[in-house]
C-alpha cells in the first residue's frame, strides 16, 4: 500500500474527531494502528502510541529500541516519531506535552495500565473510548481492503471444498477441526484462529468447541472457520449432513437458507443496519423457530474478525458502499441439532455482493 493512502486514512481518522467535537484519536498497538500507520508492533508495557490531532503533524511515541522498526513501517512518511528511553524517560509526560488539553478518543485495545498513567499526567484531558466516539473509523473499505477480503474469502471456500470431499463418519469433530486449519493455511491464511465443528446435539451450540465426539450417520455438521491472510479476515459458517437428512432438517435447513437470503437481499446503501437483522428473523419467526435465533445476523469484518458495523436489532447505522460484514443467521434446537449458513458480504453502489461462493444447497457428506 503506498504511503499516500496511509496520509489520507489518518486525514480522515483528524477529520472525523473534530466532527465528533474531540480534540484527537489516541491510537495504541492493534488493528487501527496498523490501518493508520502499517506498523503492527507487539502490544506491550512500553507505550507505543499516536498521536492525531489537526493541531500538529501526526506524532507516534515509541521506545527506542523499537524506533527502527516504527520508521520502517509502509505508513511511516509523514509521521513525526519520538523515542523514549527506559529509566530516563516518562513516556506519559511527554504525550502530555504534545496534547496538552482537550477530549480525545483512545483506541478500544490500549491498556487501561496505560490509559490511567495517562490520565494522571494529562490533568486537563478527558479520554473517551473511540468505539464509541468513533465507531465507523475503519467501517468502509477501500477497494484494495475489499480484494483481500474476497481473497480471504475464496481461500476459505476452498478449504471447505477439501474438506467435504473427506469422509466424516468415524472421525471426531477434532479430526475435522485440524483438517479445516491446515486446509486454510494451505490455501493463503497466515494464520487460523478458530475451526469449530458441532455435531449431532453439538450442532446446536453456536460456538461449540470442537472435542472427541465421534460424528455419524444422521449427525448434521455446523463448521464455522475462519482466521487472516494478507492481514484481512475470513470467516464462513456451512452446515453438512451425514447421509440423508431427517424432513425436519431438511425444512430447518431451508428457512435459514431463505432467511439468509432474505438478509441479503435487504442490503443497500442508506438501510439501517438492523433492518438486515429484521429480514433474516422475520423469515424464521414466520416459520415457528423465532426463539431458536439466539444472536445477530452479523458482525463487521476487515482487520478484526468482529469489528463495526453490527447487524443487529438497535443500530440505526445506515450502510455505506464498502461496508463488509457477515450474514449468517442460525436455528438452534437444544439437544437436536442446528444449522447455521454464513458469508461475507460487501455492500456495493446499488446492493451487495457475497465475497464467499461456496454453495448454500443441502449438501451430505459421506
Amino acid at each position: 500500500m503506498n504511503e499516500e493512502r496511509f496520509a489520507e486514512r489518518r486525514r480522515r481518522a483528524i477529520e472525523a474527531a473534530e466532527a465528533a467535537e474531540l480534540a484527537g484519536l489516541l491510537v495504541s498497538p492493534g488493528p487501527d494502528l496498523a490501518y493508520l500507520t502499517g506498523y503492527t508492533p507487539m502490544p506491550l508495557e512500553r507505550l507505543t502510541l499516536l498521536l492525531l490531532t489537526a493541531r500538529r503533524e501526526p506524532t507516534l511515541v515509541v521506545p527506542t529500541l523499537e524506533r527502527p522498526l516504527a520508521e520502517s513501517a509502509s505508513g511511516a512518511a509523514g509521521l513525526e516519531i519520538f523515542d523514549w528511553r527506559d529509566g530516563t524517560d516518562d513516556p506519559y509526560e511527554l504525550v502530555a506535552q504534545v496534547l496538552g488539553s482537550g477530549r480525545y478518543a483512545v483506541t478500544d485495545q490500549t491498556w487501561a495500565s496505560h490509559l490511567l498513567a495517562l490520565e494522571h499526567a494529562t490533568a486537563d484531558c478527558l479520554f473517551v473510548a473511540a468505539g464509541r466516539a468513533l465507531p465507523l473509523l475503519r467501517a468502509v473499505k477501500d477497494p484494495d481492503e475489499v480484494e483481500r477480503l474476497r481473497a480471504a474469502a475464496q481461500a476459505a471456500d476452498a478449504a471447505y471444498a477439501d474438506v467435504i470431499a473427506l469422509p466424516f463418519a468415524g472421525r471426531t469433530e477434532m479430526e475435522v477441526s485440524l483438517e479445516l486449519d491446515r486446509s486454510l493455511r494451505v490455501h493463503g491464511h497466515q494464520s487460523v484462529d478458530f475451526a469449530v465443528v458441532g455435531s449431532g446435539p453439538n450442532a446446536a451450540s453456536s460456538h461449540h468447541d470442537p472435542g472427541e465426539r465421534r460424528i455419524g450417520p444422521g449427525d448434521a455438521v455446523v463448521m464455522d472457520f475462519g482466521g487472516v491472510r494478507d492481514g484481512y479476515w475470513s470467516d464462513i459458517t456451512r452446515t453438512v449432513f451425514v447421509g440423508d437428512p431427517s424432513d425436519e432438517e431438511r425444512t430447518v435447513y431451508g428457512v435459514v437458507r431463505s432467511a439468509q437470503q432474505a438478509a441479503f437481499e435487504a442490503v443497500r446503501p442508506g438501510v439501517p443496519a438492523q433492518e438486515v437483522d429484521r429480514a433474516a428473523r422475520a423469515v424464521i419467526t414466520d416459520a415457528g423457530y423465532g426463539d431458536r435465533f439466539v444472536h445477530r445476523t452479523g458482525h463487521g469484518i476487515g482487520l478484526e474478525l468482529h469489528e463495526p458495523p453490527y447487524i443487529v436489532e438497535g443500530n440505526e447505522t445506515p450502510l455505506q458502499a464498502g461496508m463488509t460484514f457477515s450474514d449468517e443467521p442460525g436455528i438452534y434446537l437444544e439437544g437436536r441439532f442446528g444449522v447455521r449458513i454464513e458469508d461475507q458480504v460487501v455492500v456495493t453502489d446499488d446492493g451487495a455482493e457475497r465475497l464467499n461462493e461456496a454453495s448454500r444447497d443441502l449438501t451430505v457428506v459421506a
